[in-house]
């Protein structure tokens, strides 16, 4: 599933592409796209609007449109959002279309196209028609993302912001950071990446972290989804850029789908679990695994 640096990668390559580009049309190809508005509605509704701003909120792209509206998107499991330079599906030569056998595995699986002013393309992409689309107007934004945590990137993504998130939590590491409404963004590979550059075990209980192990994992998550955006994401199955290139973080991992190899850090076997039904790499050689911190006014028991 394309996650924040997967996201932050396409928003940053389409941003100086599309921005004051008109869509001359929309065009919905799957209406499980843009349900449960009917598809002939939110083409009429996007068709003709010009594109002043691109964005992202945790793992949704948002397309800001003039008349203060914006197109939400969101790539789910196999999506994709790839510029074209508007190739119509059909064989030049003999004017006719295409069958499945001969068209591409893109044109295969488009679930919405954008047609701009300049003649390029804008194509949803999605083999497992899970992605998502839907318009708001943007003074209903924040009221629809409040249950979304903080950013990563932001200023208040702090140390003592995390410690305070996951007090009183009983729940595994691992899962604490898949929880959207805490940290927006972080999916399964980089929780596991950042958790092992913060050397803490993914099943220690989010409660138990001190201050300084709150320090190390929030500089961890901020490392591992940068060192995500400088590879331009990972392309471990469907993921695919703006431009429709494989990401190259797959080639960089630390221990996310490395089980059975060395750790680097300290030599160890990588091994694979399952936490919350995600699979999950980690060393249990140097990740330490943190014990449950007593409530307070309760002595802790003897061993």
């Amino acid at each position: 599933m394309p996650e924040l640096p997967e996201v932050e990668t396409v928003v940053r390559q389409l941003e100086p592409e599309v921005e004051g580009r008109r869509i001359e049309r929309l065009e919905v190809l799957d209406e499980r796209w843009a349900r449960p508005v009917p598809p002939l509605e939110l083409e009429a509704a996007v068709s003709a609007g010009t594109v002043e701003r691109l964005g992202r909120r945790g793992k949704y792209i948002l397309l800001g449109l003039d008349g203060g509206r914006t197109l939400v998107m969101h790539l789910r499991m196999t999506g994709n959002l790839i510029l074209r330079e508007g190739e119509e599906m059909l064989d030049p030569s003999e004017g006719r279309r295409l069958y499945e056998s001969e068209r591409s595995t893109e044109e295969r699986h488009l679930r919405a196209r954008f047609v701009l002013d300049d003649g390029r393309e804008l194509w949803f992409t999605d083999p497992r028609r899970f992605g998502e689309a839907f318009l708001i107007d943007d003074d209903g934004l924040e009221e629809r993302f409040a249950r979304l945590g903080v950013e990563p990137f932001s200023p208040e993504f702090t140390p003592a912001a995390l410690g305070e998130m996951a007090a009183g939590r009983t729940a595994p590491l691992k899962s604490f950071l898949l929880d959207q409404s805490g940290v927006a963004g972080v999916g399964n590979i980089y929780a596991d990446e950042a958790l092992f550059r913060a050397e803490l075990h993914p099943l220690s209980p989010a409660g138990s972290m001190k201050p300084e192990h709150a320090e190390a994992l929030r500089d961890a998550v901020v490392a591992a989804l940068e060192a995500g955006i400088d590879a331009g994401g990972s392309s471990i199955d469907d993921y695919r850029d703006a431009r429709g290139e494989r990401g190259s973080m797959q080639d960089e991992f630390l221990v996310h789908t490395r089980e059975g190899e060395d750790c680097p850090r300290c030599g160890g076997t990588i091994v694979r679990i399952v936490v919350g039904g995600r699979s999950t790499y980690f060393c249990p050689g140097c990740q330490v695994r943190l014990r449950r911190r007593p409530k307070r006014g309760r002595r802790p028991r003897r061993p």
